[in-house]
């Protein structure tokens, strides 16, 4: 039994009660469920209950079951049961009594089960919708496709259905791309979800594959009948809610089709631009993950008043995120800050953002030389891609401009010889250059499971991704042995003794401290 002490102190916190008092009584869940069935006098259903029994969305639509977190379901003489994942909601225990038009009974289940439960029962309706196909070409184009798992439902063709709920399915999954890859024997769909690719769904028939990929083009406003040269398009969606008071939200799908040797390949990367503002919305380095001497070094290094500060890592490792981060901090409205970016990401506030456009000539060399002409103090320069840009890039940092940049590179030292491999003069570049962050995006244990894999993690293990960093900050030593054109093996010296940490022994740290493992370490770092 739960005493009423408990559930009167449950009720005083903030959040939802039955958090609140199972957080408060730190048992394990089954032995809470069981707590709380005795308490309120209805019987438990567990996972294994649920999975056991007939699903009833005949009786409750499973987008309201999804909504309420709840799970409706037949005893095998087909009595009617719905199991509660929090049996303190008054207001859907009112609305089920007055929507459920035959009589049931309340069973008390874990929501963690019941979310599990509906996931499981999610991926079956995909699953179906896939194999039920029909040859039904969809030739309308549409501005805006709402995605939600009741359009899916409703929608006639089940090339449509599929598609629908493929990107409704990533969306909920806090995916950044969505891979659909034609086979010798049908679809195979793909989503990467924090950097890693995760297989989602197994699709059988060639001539499915070719109905999605073309219901794609349609949606993207590309030829369908060309199939032999890559395309590129995009498209806009609106992910639906389900309420009058939350319409939804706009989110953008940039596609690039591509032929293979089975027919053709689409990935669409999602940006979810309200998403992106909202974890935006107060960014600093603390929420990023580095560690406490890392953040106080970098807040240092961008208060300088000229230099330049370079973020190296490969595509995809927050190299953008962390300059964000930085000129959030560093931006008090008594310096001017301007930022060249291919595409602008995230409208930063009190910032002078300028997007590239190849097509009409703007390119990041000619963007930064009209920026020099516009009074700035600080300049953030996207991405270094051509000698030009570097010239032009080191010359601000030498005359009285901070300059944030990235350019792709293994690590730290690295990053040097590219800008020799550029043409740039070595005494200017190391003269402008205050420092050099290699940084790494390395997946954690998902705290719901710690690692042992639930609905939350899909299974995984993991959820949500922290920051790990090798810092070189540029000294008269190094300089020197950089200038002077000294071995590896000396600059490494030098940075170590100048308290620079490799790589490698940040993402060990995360190991020791319990946050990951040692094999997602090694995917994201070389073993010395």
């Amino acid at each position: 039994m739960i005493s009423a002490a408990d559930l009167e102190i449950a009720r005083g916190k903030e959040g939802r009660l039955v958090e609140n008092l199972e957080s408060q009584l730190a048992c394990a869940p089954s032995e809470f469920v069981r707590r709380l069935a005795e308490t309120l006098r209805l019987p438990a259903a567990t996972l294994e209950d649920l999975r056991g029994a007939q699903p009833a969305f005949d009786a409750l639509s499973y987008a309201e079951c999804s909504r309420r977190g709840c799970v409706a379901f037949r005893s095998p003489q087909g009595a009617l049961g719905v199991a509660l994942g929090d049996p303190y909601d008054l207001d859907s225990q009112e609305w089920l009594e007055s929507h459920v038009r035959e009589s049931f009974s309340y069973f008390v289940a874990h929501r963690l089960d019941v979310a599990t439960y509906l996931s499981e029962q999610e991926q079956g309706f995909r699953a179906l919708d896939g194999i039920a196909f029909d040859s039904q070409n969809q030739n309308q184009t549409e501005k805006t496709q709402e995605i939600s798992f009741e359009r899916a439902a409703e929608e006639d063709s089940p090339v449509v259905r599929l598609v629908t709920s493929t990107l409704y399915d990533a969306l909920k999954a806090g995916a950044s791309d969505v891979h659909l890859e034609s086979t010798a024997s049908g679809l195979t769909i793909k989503y990467r979800i924090d950097g890693v690719l995760t297989p989602a769904e197994q699709v059988p028939g060639t001539e499915l594959a070719e109905q999605v990929v073309s219901r794609i083009k349609v949606m993207s406003e590309l030829d369908i009948a060309e199939r032999r040269v890559p395309q590129d398009g995009r498209f806009k969606a609106r992910l639906s809610r389900g309420a009058a008071t939350d319409p939804g939200r706009d989110i953008d799908f940039r596609v690039s089709i591509m032929p293979s040797v089975f027919g053709e390949d689409a990935v669409l990367r999602i940006l979810d631009r309200r998403a992106l503002s909202d974890q935006m919305t107060g960014l600093t380095l603390d929420v990023l993950g580095f560690s406490s001497e890392m953040k106080s070094q970098l807040r240092v290094l961008s208060a300088l008043p000229y230099g330049m500060m370079l973020v190296t890592g490969p595509t995809g490792s927050g190299k953008t995120t962390t300059l964000y981060a930085l000129i959030s901090e560093t931006n008090r409205g008594e310096d001017k800050f301007i930022t060249i970016e291919d595409p602008v990401e995230y409208q930063l506030p009190g910032v002078l953002q300028i997007p590239v456009n190849e097509q009409k000539g703007l390119t990041f060399a000619r963007g930064l030389r009209s920026i020099l002409r516009h009074d700035p103090d600080r300049i953030m320069v996207g991405e270094i891609r051509d000698p030009e840009t570097a010239e032009i890039a080191v010359q601000s940092a030498l005359t009285g401009h901070l300059v944030y940049t990235t350019v792709h590179a293994n690590n730290s030292l690295d990053v040097l010889g590219r800008f020799q491999h550029m043409g740039v003069d070595t005494y200017n570049f190391v003269s402008a250059l205050n420092c050099v962050l290699a940084q790494r995006l390395v997946r954690t244990f998902c705290k719901t499971c710690m690692g042992k894999g639930c609905a939350d993690c899909r299974g995984t293990g993991f959820k949500g991704r922290r920051a790990i960093g090798e810092l070189l900050v540029m000294n008269d030593e190094l300089r020197e042995l950089i200038v002077a054109r000294a071995p590896a093996r000396k600059l490494k010296e030098a940075a170590r003794g100048a308290g620079t940490v490799p790589l490698r022994e940040a993402a060990l740290a995360l190991v020791d401290a319990g946050e990951t493992t040692l094999e997602e370490i090694n995917r994201v770092t070389f073993v010395a």
